[in-house]
């Protein structure tokens, strides 16, 4: 739900606490007029966090969806490597916690059920 409210400066200057609450609900905002004209939008921070992050994600990624779709059609095809492949071609060493062996000595486990028995 979109819900825009206009109303004159003076007017939110007097109901601040109340608009303050308005704006916290999900797309709700206030456009905010000085003599009859649009002054200031007022939404919350988280609100105006998004806009923030999705104006810069256009900037860097001004082709986003025309992006996506050649993606999933590469990724259809095969075409494309593991993160595992890409870390590796960049340079970066993984461990081979194949090789790492975790576990628990059948002596310890024994010691560990007495135990949980006598604490019942």
């Amino acid at each position: 739900m979109n819900t825009k409210t206009t109303m004159p400066i003076s007017e939110a200057r007097k109901r601040i606490f109340e608009i303050a609450k308005e704006v916290q609900k999900p797309s709700n905002y206030y456009t905010l007029t000085e003599k009859g004209r649009p002054k200031v939008v007022l939404m919350s921070a988280e609100e105006f966090e998004s806009w923030q992050e999705t104006l810069e994600v256009m900037h860097e990624f001004p082709h986003l969806e025309k992006d996506i779709k050649e993606a999933e059609k590469e990724y259809k095809k095969g075409e494309y490597i593991t993160l595992e492949e890409l870390l590796e071609k960049e340079g970066f060493i993984l461990s081979d916690k194949s090789k790492i062996k975790y576990g628990v000595s059948a002596r310890h486990t024994k010691k560990s059920s007495k135990r949980a028995k006598k604490n019942r």
